[in-house]
């Protein structure tokens, strides 16, 4: 049986050479998105340049590169960041001669959005999560930004961490249901971490949205048909945000990813997928996003963001791998109609 469709319109910003690149992070706040990272040719990573699109009123993009000053992070991929009150913090990712994480001995990395500079922030607390690739992270509207899974040096993970803004202190929490994995997707809504998606070295993962409670610490499994009929595909190096829908309605928005990793690992490019879902909080249904016209074509490995706004959010999306093994350089948005 399928499921009720919801209706979206896709608008093109940009495209632009510049722009092309797989597995790094976007920042859409107001009128502008900041993109850092990625790579354009396997295991290379772009400079440390932060890129920027601003966007005007008909949604057209002019894109200019904001040049990195002496303290930018290295030139990395596969790194994870939150949006925090216009700042981007970011965490680890992959880089140097030997592509390896970047052990940072816990600190973040803070963008301010007004001045473009560039903040390291050291950890305050004797623990904190271990250096990684391909992690999530999600901020909770208030002063917590949480991190989850991953590539570290050798397997993958499956730990949750929480980082205080304000005390900049690290503390763990119970880990999610395995398997342990790479290119998971979380979002934070309404008091509760969701999580999807991902690869465990074998399988994509589907069929699930893991639940974690912040206030009982706790986590559960909501299952679902993932046969892209009722429910979306399994998936990995996709996304999932939390949105305000017209008539401000929560709810979480899905897209893309891979469904079948390429036997090239991230020297190559697996089936791609091209359809978004949306996930109603209250009644954990899913419905099949809906449009007409000129749409993205199927990635993976790309990068997104909501753009708040007070009528219904949209959604910032850019880049990423396309099946034929390219980097793309477009950036899109999507709003609900």
């Amino acid at each position: 049986m399928a499921t009720p469709s919801i209706s979206v319109r896709w608008t093109k910003l940009v495209a632009a050479s510049r722009l092309c690149r797989s597995s790094h992070i976007l920042s859409a706040n107001a009128s502008r998105v900041l993109i850092f990272g990625g790579e354009l040719l396997p295991r290379q990573p772009v400079d440390s340049n932060v890129d920027q699109i601003d966007v005007d009123a008909d949604f057209k993009g002019k894109v200019k590169t904001l040049p990195a000053p002496d303290n930018a992070p290295s030139a990395r991929v596969g790194s994870a960041s939150a949006t925090v009150d216009g700042s981007i913090w970011l965490f680890s990712g992959r880089g140097g001669l030997a592509m390896d994480a970047i052990e940072e001995n816990g600190s973040m990395w803070r963008y301010d959005g007004t001045s473009s500079t560039w903040q390291q922030i050291s950890a305050k607390s004797a623990t904190y999560p271990v250096s990684r690739s391909y992690h999530a992270m999600a901020f909770d509207g208030e002063k917590t930004i949480y991190l989850h899974a991953g590539c570290p040096t050798q397997g993958r993970l499956s730990d949750l961490w929480a980082f205080n803004t304000e005390t900049l202190v690290w503390t763990e929490l119970p880990s999610a249901p395995g398997p342990a994995r790479g290119g998971t997707s979380i979002a934070f809504c309404e008091g509760k971490l969701y999580r999807m998606g991902g690869f465990d070295g074998k399988s994509e993962q589907g069929g699930e949205v893991n639940i974690y409670d912040t206030a009982s610490q706790e986590w559960h499994t909501t299952a679902f048909t993932a046969d892209g009929v009722q429910g979306p595909e399994a998936r990995s190096v996709a996304t999932l945000l939390a949105v305000q829908l017209p008539g401000n309605e929560s709810a979480l928005v899905t897209m893309f990813g891979e469904r079948d990793p390429s036997s090239l690992g991230h020297a190559g490019a697996g089936k791609m997928l091209s359809d978004a879902w949306v996930f109603n909080i209250k009644s954990s249904a899913w419905s099949k996003a809906s449009f007409s016209g000129e749409s993205p074509a199927a990635r993976g490995w790309f990068a997104a963001d909501v753009l708040k706004q007070q009528e219904g959010d949209a959604v910032i999306v850019h880049g990423g791998l396309a099946e034929d093994n390219t980097r793309l350089g477009d950036a899109w948005r999507l709003d609900f109609l």
